[in-house]
């Protein structure tokens, strides 16, 4: 059986109309895992599933700006005293030194603990295969500013899906989507690093480029705002779109 992707999520820094921001669900012979968990991503899982709460075995989280990871948050209500309380916990792959950084957050927000008592937390290292409910999972830095951040190499059943998660242009996008089946791939800018300094996003050409070098099968861009429309040569997703990799 192929892997199937769904984008729950696909909005930028700031939401489109309507729409929830990045989450990416993978799923596979019955096990299902989350690339990323911005806000709005919950209330679209919710509104999808038949269940009283969708069932996820892992989520894996690319970097910490909050359009990528912030409905990590309320899933830990729901999980101690909410509908999913009777749920078995989702592992949770975060960058190097998350652990800590959750930490700091539940002392401000609940208690140190909130996040372990929710979820089963485990730190990925860059370019370290990891296995999650199925998945071969290889995590790859990638530029995004000054925030350690990372793509992922998703592969099961012999498909690979690489994610670009947040990131400017660099070699290491192309070994990220080296001969995969499907590259999902940011696209956020109108044009090149208008911003100066430090990249952190693409624009849609630099995108392709990167699937062109990388010998992947087909691109999908994302994390678009609506206010940039693409051309009509690139195939763009959107919250709900479903496909095969």
């Amino acid at each position: 059986m192929e892997m199937k992707l769904s984008v729950v999520g696909c909005s930028p820094a700031w939401p489109n109309p309507g729409g929830a921001q990045s989450g990416y669900l993978v799923e596979s012979q019955g096990r299902r895992v989350l690339l990323d968990c911005g806000a709005g991503v919950l209330a679209k899982l919710r509104e999808r599933e038949d269940a009283d709460w969708p069932r996820v075995d892992a989520i894996c989280l690319t970097h910490w700006h909050l359009d990528h990871w912030g409905d990590i948050v309320p899933w830990v209500w729901a999980l101690w005293f909410g509908p999913a309380a009777d749920h078995p916990r989702p592992e949770l792959w975060i960058p190097p030194g998350g652990y800590q950084l959750l930490s700091e957050i539940g002392e401000r927000l609940g208690t140190p603990d909130m996040f372990t008592k929710a979820f089963h937390i485990n730190e990925y290292e860059d370019g370290e295969p990891f296995e999650t409910a199925g998945f071969r999972v290889t995590p790859r830095h990638v530029l995004h500013y000054e925030l350690l951040a990372f793509g992922f190499r998703v592969s099961c059943n012999g498909k690979t899906l690489a994610y670009s998660g947040d990131s400017g242009p660099s070699d290491e996008l192309a070994e990220l989507a080296r001969d995969a089946d499907l590259f999902l791939c940011e696209a956020t800018l109108l044009e090149p690093n208008p911003e100066g300094g430090a990249r952190g996003h693409l624009a849609a050409d630099e995108a392709n480029a990167a699937f062109q070098a990388s010998g992947a099968n087909r691109l999908l861009l994302t994390h678009r705002p609506k206010e940039r429309p693409l051309e009509p040569e690139y195939e763009q997703v959107h919250d709900g779109f479903e496909t095969g990799v």
